[in-house]
């Protein structure tokens, strides 16, 4: 539980996640973001400070101050130019968080050298450095901590040279700190809740998201269930035919189909040759090996039209689709041939196997498919009363 708090809980004094990975992840979703409103924030602010070089012009006129500003003011508005561009590249909180916060101390800098150079003009300068350091917070995207350093050297450094440079009293001096002070209380608080509201609500997307991916598993190996019960209800799991039940509900809707469409339909019944013997013999390990290698000759010599189940024990099931008497006689010749060249390895090398196969044909509309299942089973028992190893027709 503590694990989990400390995953999903927030630094109150940073607004940052207390689990890194966490953290890294969050910083590496906003990272175009990030770019994009960085990039934007800087060039608006290298135009808005580039154009109080009007004001500049119009206080001092074209003295040697204005030459200095100038020139400051160049140095500060290409830095933000080419920071806007590093920054649109390559820019992110994950790894080049120092990036961002140099834009900053760059701008924090600029305004600060104004007060030496129009010291004149402190009053304007309070209401900028004010506004500046609301944007420092709230206007150019910036980790918390490092939005509040920059602010802070700039509190500093704007006081500091308020106090050397103006010559502002002592009275003056206090009222400008406390409202710096003021001002970066509120920055702070209100960019402090935007980090708290910004990571809430990446964690509730990301619980959803690991939520949507946890349940689509989870249907997924249900899925995986149903899929596996349905082959087990639905093929044998020695041979890998269909088992009885869905072979049944396969060859009744062939038979329906037949029926409906007037064509022929047939109906074997395999039974393998001395198979107790063999059982017997061999034991049953070997006797399953036996049923398998049938049950696969069986499907080779079937077309792929035709259905296949293993009725129970050694006894086999196929229902032939579009298949007249004398074409299932020759699937039946053939497929008795096919089991009797099977070649066995090992001591079953001298064995010889055989099946019997009956056939039924349906020849009336209202042929159901156990009626056929029953002339097929008793063509079946008739070869095998006359030596096995044969094929018998129903007539």
């Amino acid at each position: 539980m503590s694990q989990q708090k400390k995953q999903y809980d927030m630094h109150w004094l940073t607004g940052q996640f207390f689990d890194p990975g966490k953290e890294s992840r969050y910083r590496n979703s906003i990272k175009a973001r990030v770019r994009f409103e960085s990039r934007l924030a800087l060039l608006l602010v290298a135009a808005v400070f580039a154009m109080f070089g009007i004001t500049d012009y119009n206080l001092l006129g074209l003295t040697h101050e204005f030459y200095l500003l100038l020139t400051m003011r160049i140095a500060v508005v290409s830095s933000c130019i080419v920071l806007a561009f590093v920054i649109g590249h390559w820019g992110g909180y994950s790894r080049n968080t120092w990036l961002h916060g140099l834009s900053l101390w760059v701008l924090a800098t600029g305004i600060i050298l104004i007060v030496p150079l129009r010291p004149e003009s402190i009053l304007t300068q309070i209401t900028a450095v004010v506004v500046a350091i609301m944007a420092f917070y709230l206007l150019i995207p910036n980790l918390l901590t490092v939005a509040a350093l920059a602010s802070l050297y700039l509190s500093v450094g704007f006081l500091a040279s308020a106090i050397i440079y103006a010559g502002i009293s002592p009275t003056d001096a206090l009222s400008l700190a406390l409202l710096l002070i003021m001002a970066n209380i509120v920055g702070y608080c209100a960019l402090l809740r935007i980090e708290f509201l910004q990571r809430k609500q990446f964690a509730l997307l990301q619980d959803e998201r690991d939520q949507n991916s946890d349940l689509l598993k989870e249907i997924k190996h249900r899925k995986s269930l149903e899929l596996q019960l349905r082959m087990v209800a639905e093929r044998d799991a020695l041979t890998g035919l269909d088992s009885r039940s869905h072979f049944m509900k396969r060859a009744e809707a062939l038979l329906q189909r037949a029926q409906l469409e007037k064509t022929p339909f047939c109906l074997f019944m395999i039974d393998v040759d001395h198979f107790k013997r063999i059982n017997d013999t061999w034991g049953h390990t070997r006797g399953d090996l036996i049923l398998t290698k049938i049950a696969e000759v069986c499907e080779q010599s079937l077309r792929p039209k035709d259905v296949i189940g293993r009725f129970g024990g050694e006894e086999f099931v196929v229902g032939l689709p579009h298949t007249s008497p004398s074409d299932a006689q020759a699937v039946a010749e053939r497929l008795n041939a096919n089991v009797e060249a099977l070649s066995l390895s090992d001591e079953l090398s001298e064995l010889r196997l055989s099946v019997t196969i009956g056939i039924a044909a349906a020849h009336a509309e209202d042929d159901d498919l156990d009626a056929l299942i029953t002339r097929a089973d008793n063509m079946l028992y008739e070869g095998k009363r006359g030596g096995r190893n044969r094929v018998v027709m129903y007539r």
